[in-house]
């Protein structure tokens, strides 16, 4: 959902740890990792990402992720940074409406609007930015053209800076306009290819969504196979908790004999 952050390619022995809890759901250690950064824009910021994370995977942690975001919207500067906070502002505000916390759609809906005025239109901060106005349009505004048009720009912005985890994203929820639009081809080669680059990546924690959502375009046995396989690593990792419901049908498989 979040599609933010960095990756274990960035060689920075501090990023390599900070990814390695991230993709596991290690949200609260990782972030506690980044503590003492959290006086810089950039540490602050990914703080806040790795906190909201935590929220829309668990759907807790919501005062703690509201506190490092004023934190790192106190030590913003430039109008990247400010932008950048505005950004986290605006997707705290939608996870919090999406999973009826309280209603910030409004909130969501004026950062994001300030996000925009502030980030420049091909910075690298702009990609992650019209994803996330694409979900908020999908979800909360029920406006799906708006949000595959914004998909669609997150997702040539995230080619062009090389973001392969935010492309896992875009390529997810493109497919599942698809899907719903009856595109069933087109919706299971986007959901394939963003399969394909979480379990590259690494993004343990994001694999069984991409799962479930492939599920969806197969057929027997291929989609029970892939339900029984997000079943395992939800009960693994403990999250995302909206997939426990839905996958609290699906058998533990037989141990070996």
């Amino acid at each position: 959902m979040s599609g933010s952050g960095t990756t274990a390619d960035d060689g920075d022995p501090l990023q390599t740890a900070v990814w390695r809890l991230r993709s596991r759901g290690c949200w609260t250690d990782a972030a506690a990792l980044l503590e003492p950064h959290a006086g810089a824009p950039a540490g602050a910021l990914q703080r806040t990402a790795l906190l909201t994370e935590r929220c829309v995977y668990t759907e807790s942690g919501w005062a703690e992720a509201d506190e490092a975001l004023r934190g790192a919207e106190a030590v913003a500067r430039s109008d990247e940074e400010r932008g950048a906070a505005a950004c986290e502002r605006g997707h705290l505000a939608y996870a919090a409406t999406l999973f009826g916390v309280r209603d910030r759609a409004d909130e969501a809906r004026s950062a994001f609007g300030r996000a925009a005025a502030l980030i420049a239109p091909e910075g690298p901060g702009r990609a992650l930015l019209d994803f996330r106005r694409g979900l908020f349009a999908e979800n909360v505004a029920d406006a799906p053209q708006a949000a595959h048009a914004a998909y669609r720009r997150a997702h040539e912005g995230a080619t062009a800076h090389g973001d392969r985890l935010l492309l896992s994203f875009t390529w997810r929820h493109l497919a599942g306009l698809a899907l719903r639009e009856g595109e069933l081809t087109q919706a299971r080669h986007g959901f394939t290819e963003s399969l394909r680059i979480r379990e590259e990546l690494g993004y343990l924690i994001g694999t069984a969504p991409a799962l479930v959502a492939l599920a969806d375009t197969e057929e027997e046995p291929v989609s029970t196979r892939l339900r029984t396989e997000a079943a395992r690593l939800v009960r693994l990792l403990g999250a995302p908790t909206w997939l426990k419901t839905p996958l609290g049908t699906v058998p533990p498989p037989s141990p070996a004999t």
